[in-house]
């Protein structure tokens, strides 16, 4: 294969690198060049989806360091689509004056995904992970106003390089066992006889720097500080698009490299292997996200509890295993991503209006803007699982396919925890509703700016929301495409 065709698959990632070489351009040669680099950053976005839309049905190159399959295609341009509602929904927001050096960030953090869901090497999934990281850590830290995000961005990076640490020694113990770097070899290697203390010790190590990635218990001490300190637009990002690139990539390691290590979780077979470590993750996590949401007043804060507890039900997902377990996954972290990037689109109206995110700043957000709060009212149901939204339905495929894997049900205590932790999440989501709808709206806590919200986010928010809705009433639009793309 020559160059010239390792560049048409890699196209995609190509025209993104070069539009944020392009915005950061713009932004040193004029001043003022929010809109310019807004609208270059979503030209540069549609480009690469259409360019993903040309690639071949398969291909497989250099021991899977570059993967071309229907499932890549579709996940390249679910983050994509993630991107350009993020570069909308940045625009204007007023804590930066370089705005289009933001929107060059967010590019290259995009690339950085597009690596994760398009490979199954584990040295490009390293290379991914720390451009992703990177971007993310600098967009945390980018208000530079903010005390609170210089802080965020600086626990975020000293929790993100611990992480890679271990990432990379764990993945460095299982290439010195097993010879190899391709997650099929290694699946090849690990299958073929006992698993040694070290390859068991490297699995480990790997296992907990990607737990930091998904932000589950007790790896997720960063995320209040992150969700709460950044940018609204940055903790949407990291909120949704990591999210989604992490999963993905974190069910190839499991189901493809680690899969004969798996062991068992059935509570009346447990064996040793990863499946147990992963079914205290996500019970920890359920636990400890939802109970630390009951105690919240701050909606970003609250978000971010409430995500722990959400990385802990996508898990479920890949306990299950099979195709069915993982296409579960994938369905709701990606109805997940949509979800919160449309909550912190509220999150970012409000703060801009009133100039914070406590619960008391959203009282009046039902007469100043009620088609904001009726989107907010979408979310925050679809999160905790009503239907006939997307979050009902994707808690619904999770549940069944936690149920009927293994014998016995023995994954029925998971999903009775799961399912516990769905009641309490009603709660604490009810009282965001009641606070917008309920309380008294004449609160001189919260008063709103003259100013209006740019009427190009409300549509972004809007289409959010229907996306949301249109999940719900027709899951098969999405989950139909994941199920046929899996092998």
């Amino acid at each position: 294969m020559n160059y010239l065709q390792l560049l048409q698959l890699a196209l995609p990632e190509a025209i993104v690198v070069i539009t944020a070489l392009a915005v950061l351009t713009v932004g040193l040669t004029r001043e003022r060049a929010d809109d310019l680099a807004t609208g270059i950053g979503v030209i540069g976005l549609v480009a690469a989806a259409v360019a993903i839309g040309r690639l071949p049905d398969s291909a497989f190159l250099f021991g899977g360091m570059l993967v071309v399959t229907p499932l890549t295609a579709l996940f390249k341009l679910i983050c994509l689509a993630l991107a350009l509602f993020t570069v909308v929904l940045a625009r204007g927001s007023g804590f930066t004056r370089h705005a289009a050096e933001f929107v060059g960030i967010i590019l290259l953090a995009t690339v950085g995904l597009m690596v994760l869901v398009g490979t199954e090497e584990l040295l490009m999934i390293f290379i991914g992970l720390e451009l992703t990281g990177l971007s993310l850590y600098v967009m945390t830290a980018f208000d530079r106003a903010s005390r609170s995000s210089a802080e965020a961005g600086v626990k975020y990076f000293l929790f993100g390089s611990v992480s890679s640490a271990f990432t990379l020694f764990g993945l460095s113990l299982v290439y010195g066992m097993c010879g190899t770097t391709g997650l099929n070899a290694i699946g090849q290697k690990i299958g073929a006889g006992p698993i040694e203390p070290l390859l068991a010790a490297g699995i480990v190590m790997t296992l907990v720097g990607l737990a930091f990635k998904i932000a589950a218990a007790p790896f997720h001490l960063w995320a209040p500080e992150a969700y709460t300190g950044a940018p609204v637009p940055s903790a949407a990002f990291i909120a949704s698009g990591s999210k989604v690139a992490s999963f993905v990539v974190l069910g190839k390691i499991l189901l493809v490299g680690f899969a004969p290590a798996e062991g068992s979780a059935e509570w009346h077979r447990v064996a040793a292997g990863w499946a147990p470590l992963i079914a205290a993750l996500a019970a920890l996590s359920i636990i400890i996200g939802n109970l630390a949401a009951l105690a919240q007043t701050n909606v970003r804060r609250l978000l971010a509890y409430s995500a722990v507890a959400h990385a802990g039900y996508t898990l479920l997902g890949l306990l299950a295993g099979g195709r069915e377990g993982f296409g579960a996954t994938l369905f709701y972290t990606t109805t997940y991503a949509f979800t919160l990037l449309g909550a912190f689109g509220v999150v970012a109206f409000v703060r801009r209006e009133t100039g914070g995110d406590d619960f008391a700043h959203f009282k009046r957000l039902r007469r100043h803007s009620p088609l904001l709060a009726g989107c907010m009212a979408v979310f925050m149901l679809s999160l905790a699982g009503l239907p006939p939204l997307a979050g009902f339905f994707g808690k619904f495929y999770l549940f069944a396919a936690a149920l009927s894997a293994g014998e016995n049900q023995g994954l029925l205590w998971l999903v009775a925890l799961a399912f516990f932790g769905s009641l309490l999440s009603l709660y604490y989501y009810l009282l965001v509703l009641k606070v917008i709808f309920v309380d008294d709206a004449a609160s001189t806590e919260s008063t709103y700016a003259p100013a209006g919200f740019d009427p190009l986010q409300r549509i972004t928010v809007a289409v959010l929301a229907a996306v949301v809705l249109g999940l719900g009433v027709l899951p098969s639009a999405l989950l139909g495409r994941i199920a046929a793309a899996l092998p």
